[in-house]
């Protein structure tokens, strides 16, 4: 019996959530803007026919005064609020789940398959969408790869109604379908690879990948290559990752809304990064060995120098605890900070992390201190939690933060600030 694994995608996620809380965008176009409001990275349906994904607003901007386009900064707070709700109910329909990103989500529904997995798929829609207002499409497929396709299909074509299943179509009527889609639209086939197969081996379609040989393009490119090819035939050669899976990294970041010179500007947002970084690395229970920070000026600011410079601490002991982090960042901040430059961007990485539970204190590391420490963070992301965010913070992260990323057409926070919830009169 072939597998049958369900992708689980929300249309124009980031457009959606502003939908569902100001009604009057449904229908219009509308776009959210990246960091700094510099860049395209959601658009309605409806704008995008005139405004080309990861395009620079600024060149758009009075194009967009005339046409009557709507553009909103991103609301990271509210997004994630949103997702968060919409995997909850997806794991309703399947334990097995694998959330891919902020806006998909794998299920294995293989144990499902005495049902008709297409009024499944269409439940799956119905439920998201009462409970959350947001639209989903849904692909499934003997294969992950084919899952993503089948994803695409139910997104991009009427007939299938926001739900398809490759697993109901024949072979024949698979590889019809598979020979009207570009071999681009292949789950990991970039542009650059779509071109250099097109142009080397006339491989258009994904069906023309479907038929290719694996092992005669594994040595061309890559294993990946190899499991792409056997995927499209229906074997699963990609599982789904398990859930809560510790990350080996940690990073960071942000462009600041102004450029920033002075070094107090960049402790208070290295401080501000670190405490973010360090409430990641407590959620997954784990601890780093190393702090690096890195800051660079812009390549576009025209007669100004370039400048970039990074700088890692080793702890001595690793660490989950804000106030170490913080002190060793400082540390490296002002082994690279250097005066008369114009910073447009600061970040923080923790690496070398391991997990909590299995490591093994310092003999001479003092007990009380280690209880201590781990005491008062747990204090200070429960107040967080349930006060808000930096309700308790380092003083050292500052309070005016002029540099802070500019966000000049953000949308409240519906499901994320009480003092944003909507009120009906």
């Amino acid at each position: 019996m072939s597998r049958s694994i369900a992708l689980i995608d929300v249309n124009n996620f980031y457009v959606s959530c502003e939908r569902v809380f100001n009604p009057k965008l449904a229908g219009k176009p509308v776009v959210v803007l990246s960091n700094n409001d510099g860049c395209v990275i959601s658009r309605s349906n409806e704008a995008k026919e005139d405004i080309p994904m990861g395009a620079s607003w600024f060149k758009f901007q009075d194009f967009a005064k005339q046409n009557h386009i709507t553009a909103l900064s991103s609301n990271y707070a509210l997004y994630a609020d949103m997702s968060n709700r919409v995997m909850r109910i997806l794991k309703q329909f399947s334990p097995d789940q694998e959330i891919y990103s902020i806006d998909e989500c794998f299920l294995d529904l293989s144990s499902f398959q005495h049902l008709d997995l297409l009024q499944h798929g269409q439940q799956i829609r119905s439920r998201v969408g009462q409970c959350t207002g947001l639209p989903v499409s849904v692909g499934i497929g003997a294969s992950k790869t084919l899952a993503k396709l089948a994803n695409h299909c139910a997104k991009k074509r009427a007939e299938f109604d926001g739900v398809c299943d490759f697993n109901q179509l024949t072979p024949a009527q698979l590889n019809r379908l598979l020979d009207q889609l570009d071999v681009g639209d292949v789950w990991g086939i970039g542009r650059k690879l779509a071109a250099k197969l097109k142009q080397n081996h006339r491989i258009n379609t994904a069906l023309d990948l479907k038929q290719a040989n694996p092992d005669t393009l594994r040595r061309i490119y890559s294993v990946v290559m190899e499991k792409t090819i056997r995927e499209l035939n229906g074997i699963a050669c990609i599982e789904l990752e398990e859930p809560g899976l510790a990350k080996k990294q940690i990073l960071n970041s942000r462009s600041f809304g102004i450029p920033v010179t002075d070094l107090q500007s960049l402790t208070e947002a290295v401080s501000f990064y670190i405490s973010r970084a360090a409430v990641k690395l407590r959620h997954q229970q784990s601890l780093a060995g190393m702090v690096q920070v890195y800051i660079h000026t812009s390549r576009y600011r025209t007669g100004k120098d370039f400048y970039s410079n990074s700088f890692t601490v080793a702890l001595p002991n690793p660490s989950d605890d804000t106030r170490v982090l913080a002190k060793n960042a400082l540390i490296a901040l002002k082994q690279i900070y250097r005066p008369g430059y114009y910073y447009a961007k600061a970040g923080v990485i923790l690496t070398a992390i391991q997990s909590k539970s299995g490591y093994q204190p310092d003999m001479f590391a003092a007990e009380n201190e280690s209880i201590k420490s781990d005491q008062l963070m747990a204090l200070m992301d429960g107040i967080n939690h349930s006060m808000g965010r930096e309700t308790l913070r380092l003083a050292n992260q500052g309070f005016a933060r002029p540099w802070k990323m500019k966000q000049e057409h953000k949308s409240p926070g519906y499901t994320t600030n009480w003092r944003d919830l909507l009120s009906v009169s």
